[in-house]
């Protein structure tokens, strides 16, 4: 009976992943006969699901739409990214997404088994959400290996690559993660680095091979107190060097959901008072340029302006020599 339950179920997870599947096909990914194919599929029908049966060329299994969703069957990778989804999901600001995203995550959390859940609920634990950001692309076992050490606080090393302008080389680091903290694409890891006796912050795509210790520690506090913004300071701090202000005549939330990654957005009269930090000019341009909105500068730096009016002198002759040219023709 226990093989006979889990070849039913491994039948369900494949109807679940995929479109329509060939009785012959199904046979082969179980290691089964079609005769026994068709057994647990009418063995699903009794429990309500409904998998219809497509006759001809080309048939085979499918599992339909039902009345109700069905139980899902899905692996630890899988699970992982449903519960990070959700979770951001639950923290914006669309019209009756976030309440709903709420309640679904409680129920699939409710659901997972055991190991599926310590590791969901440490990330959705360990995780710092900001306004204005989408779910960044996830490596399920980097990001629960970590916010497991983060969650049983625990000290983890790992092999990390620092960027190439940063003129550090790869190495071993030991340190006392803290919190998760989605910004932009990518998923940052706020820590203690034990080695540099300091508060670091790291890109998990650069993290490699980590392996939590036997060693507990007590949770230091966060400069600030603020995970979200002191990992968005390190950022400034590291790649941004000038500071821009500007008014732009568009909402907050439309100003966060388009450069939030890289500005900061406040309530003005017109519009948004937004301030920005950038390396040079091209990130002004580019960062105003995309929001399709009327905007005048308070403040930038005169080596900034400078560039912005060659920019902008190179762009207009463009502009001139292609108009004039139309014209003579």
């Amino acid at each position: 009976m226990a093989a006979t339950t889990t070849r039913t179920l491994k039948l369900l997870a494949l109807l679940q992943a995929h479109r329509l599947w060939a009785a012959a096909e199904l046979a082969a990914r179980l290691e089964t006969t079609e005769r026994t194919v068709r057994r647990d599929v009418e063995r699903l029908r009794e429990l309500g699901y409904p998998v219809e049966s497509v006759r001809g060329t080309g048939g085979g299994y499918q599992l339909a739409p039902g009345g109700s969703m069905p139980p899902l069957v899905v692996d630890e990778a899988e699970a992982v990214a449903i519960v990070a989804a959700l979770r951001s999901a639950a923290s914006g600001s669309a019209a009756g997404v976030a309440e709903a995203s709420v309640r679904a995550l409680a129920k699939v959390t409710q659901v997972l088994p055991p190991k599926l859940r310590k590791r969901a609920d440490a990330l959705r634990a360990m995780s710092v959400a900001i306004p204005g950001q989408s779910a960044p692309p996830l490596d399920a076992e980097v990001i629960t290996t970590v916010a497991l050490a983060c969650r049983d606080t625990v000290e983890i090393e790992f092999d990390y690559a620092p960027a190439a302008r940063a003129g550090r080389t790869p190495g071993r680091r030991r340190v006392e993660p803290n919190r998760l903290v989605p910004v932009g694409q990518r998923w940052y890891l706020l820590a203690y680095d034990l080695g540099r006796q300091d508060w670091r912050t790291f890109r998990l795509d650069r993290l490699k091979n980590a392996t939590p210790g036997k060693r507990s520690f007590r949770p230091r506090a966060i400069p600030g107190g603020d995970a979200g913004e002191f990992v968005r300071g390190s950022l400034r701090a590291v790649h941004q060097s000038h500071e821009v202000t500007a008014v732009v005549h568009a909402s907050p939330e439309v100003v966060r959901a388009k450069i939030g990654r890289w500005a900061q957005a406040a309530d003005h009269p017109e519009g948004s008072l937004v301030t920005l930090h950038v390396e040079d000019a091209r990130w002004v341009a580019m960062a105003f340029g995309s929001l399709d909105a009327d905007y005048e500068f308070v403040s930038l730096p005169p080596e900034l302006l400078h560039d912005l009016r060659g920019r902008n002198a190179r762009e207009s002759r463009a502009l001139y020599l292609m108009e004039r040219e139309r014209q003579a023709d």
